[in-house]
């Protein structure tokens, strides 16, 4: 049972809200469709149910509001607008990562892909799809986590007759099975030919909550078609019999000997025919625009859409998979199924060996700062600005191309997967660090020969510093593009460190200092209650000379701020709901 209590969204400005004080219930085992026109609010509402936008009110899905379920793609499929994904993934990897985000198994996607007709399909990339397919993957994302409830918005949009008959006899079949399904429309004639039960609203509010019997008989236009050889003549023959009696009857003469009678019936127009010696070829009552759509009709009709298409994938036999691996296979698969990570970091060991070669032709250039390919006039070397740019993209690419439907948002902000991305990002900078001394040291064996290569004294502060470096750049993208939602606040946040907070950080280091740091190792060993290692006192004190670092205390000042914006934001978001 899904049961929408109170929803009212919230207004702009002086703008009454989009949705008032809804309240309907859509039950299991019944098709139910969201009947509204444009601007009725019908959309906003679908999105309040799931907490997408902000508002009072509630939903509950068989008794729990979703914030409550603890696997909501097992509860609740979605399908709002388009399939969220970027263009260049393909099928089978959007379904997959969606697997990983829902904690099933991977080889659901192959069975969904099946279900939906796309088995051929897996490996063609998303931005290629036609409409028709698109409306396919999407369902099939929705059914991914096998959910009790469907929520979908104009889900037959754009789509051909035999598409839609498709579609909505799979709709059926999920609701002969005991499941709840709950669509949004425009159409009448829609709702009343694919639906067991018809709620309308307008301007926000409930309109009617009908059974499709009582909303074809109450809400729609009745009309008869008639289709004759003298069509002509018998729109005059009504027309004037009905200005005889005084009755109210439009008739509409279209193409090839068709009329559409309005304000009769076929009982009338039959005897009217008969008596002026008509041929009738055809003489049908009609609900809506166009097409069979009464009680028995869109029976007929809907009985016939579940037979065309009855199959559903079976159910999942395992429990969701829990703990960490979930997220972080997620956010893995997210990172891997696109070209952009192998390219940024493929530009990036490219333009950081042609660096390190030609800042190693002059003299006076540090041997670290060769082989990190960082030129005093940039404010940041290629690999730390490279590593950024892919903690941008770790959440940017979530809010330009949403792929968590159903969860808390369409990215959820939950500790796991920040705990997840901060892992992965973590994992391609310190690669994209390493790969970058190799190949520049590889680089500079090749053109000046071995001679110029020395491992410095302090090769292993200088290490923790490079990998400080290039991890807090990727950090300080994701978490920026976390908390502004897009991937260039990532970058800018990466850029302002060395461009803004850096030489304020100088600035506060220019003031001669009265004190020294001098026994901390010590007094954190006090602090600390256990006897630490004598060897742990060189690493607490290299530590404390990076950070201390205009750059190094640049980036830590960075990252808090960041750290905080984000928990501040999330803790907003829960707090609303």
């Amino acid at each position: 049972m899904l049961q929408a209590i109170g929803l009212t969204s919230t207004p702009r400005r002086d703008a009454p809200p989009a949705v008032n004080d809804l309240t309907f219930e859509a039950p299991p085992g019944r098709v139910t469709a969201l009947l509204g026109a444009p601007g009725s609010g019908r959309t906003t509402a679908l999105r309040l149910m799931l907490e997408l936008d902000a508002g009072r009110g509630v939903a509950y899905f068989r008794g729990r509001p979703l914030h409550r379920i603890a696997h909501p793609a097992r509860e609740v499929g979605v399908l709002l607008g388009d399939v969220p994904g970027h263009p260049s993934r393909t099928a089978r990897g959007q379904l997959r990562m969606l697997c990983a985000a829902a904690g099933v198994p991977a080889t659901r996607a192959d069975e969904v892909l099946e279900v939906v007709g796309l088995a051929g399909l897996g490996d063609q990339r998303l931005g290629a799809l036609s409409v028709g397919m698109d409306r396919r993957l999407g369902l099939a994302s929705a059914l991914l986590g096998d959910p009790h409830t469907l929520i979908l918005d104009e889900p037959a949009d754009g789509l051909s007759p035999r598409e839609n008959s498709w579609l909505y006899g799979l709709l059926r079949a999920h609701a002969a099975q005991g499941g709840t399904v709950l669509y949004a429309t425009g159409d009448p004639k829609e709702a009343a030919r694919t639906a067991d039960r018809v709620v309308t609203i307008g301007g926000g509010r409930l309109v009617a909550d009908q059974d499709v019997a009582d909303f074809a008989r109450t809400r729609l236009r009745a009309r008869v078609a008639v289709r004759t050889p003298h069509a002509a003549r018998l729109a005059a023959v009504v027309s004037r019999e009905a200005r005889a009696a005084q009755r109210s009857v439009e008739v509409v003469e279209e193409a090839s000997g068709r009329l559409t009678v309005y304000g009769s019936n076929c009982a009338e127009i039959g005897d009217t025919a008969y008596r002026h010696g008509v041929p009738v070829h055809q003489l049908a009552d009609e609900i809506g625009d166009t097409g069979p759509a009464g009680p028995a009709a869109g029976g007929a009709e809907r009985d016939h859409a579940a037979a065309a298409l009855s199959e559903l994938p079976p159910p999942i036999r395992v429990r969701p998979a829990r703990g960490p691996l979930r997220p972080l296979r997620y956010e893995l698969r997210r990172s891997l199924g696109v070209r952009t990570t192998t390219m940024i970091m493929a530009a990036v060991l490219v333009v950081s060996a042609a660096m390190s070669v030609l800042l190693a032709r002059a003299d006076g250039t540090a041997l670290p700062r060769v082989l990190a390919a960082w030129p005093a006039l940039l404010p940041l070397p290629p690999a730390a600005l490279g590593a950024g740019l892919l903690g941008a993209l770790s959440f940017g690419d979530e809010f330009r191309y949403p792929a968590l439907a159903a969860a808390r948002g369409t990215v959820p902000r939950r500790l796991g997967l920040l705990l997840a991305k901060l892992a992965v990002t973590a994992g391609f900078a310190l690669l994209l660090a390493a790969l970058t001394v190799v190949c520049g040291a590889q680089g500079l064996r090749l053109v000046y020969g071995p001679d110029l290569i020395e491992v410095p004294s302090n090769a292993c502060a200088l290490g923790a510093s490079w990998a400080g470096l290039t991890v807090g750049c990727a950090w300080a993208g994701l978490l920026a593009a976390g908390v502004f939602r897009v991937a260039g606040a990532g970058i800018a946040a990466v850029l302002a460190v060395p461009v803004l907070v850096v030489p304020l950080v100088r600035k506060i280091f220019a003031v001669p200092s009265a004190r020294s740091v001098a026994g901390l190792p010590g007094r954190l060993r006090e602090l600390a209650g256990w006897q630490l290692p004598q060897e742990a006192d060189h690493w607490i004190l290299a530590v404390a000379r990076v950070v201390a670092q205009p750059v190094g205390t640049a980036l830590t000042l960075s990252l808090s701020a960041l750290i905080c914006a984000y928990l501040f934001t999330s803790l907003r978001g829960k707090a609303r709901w």
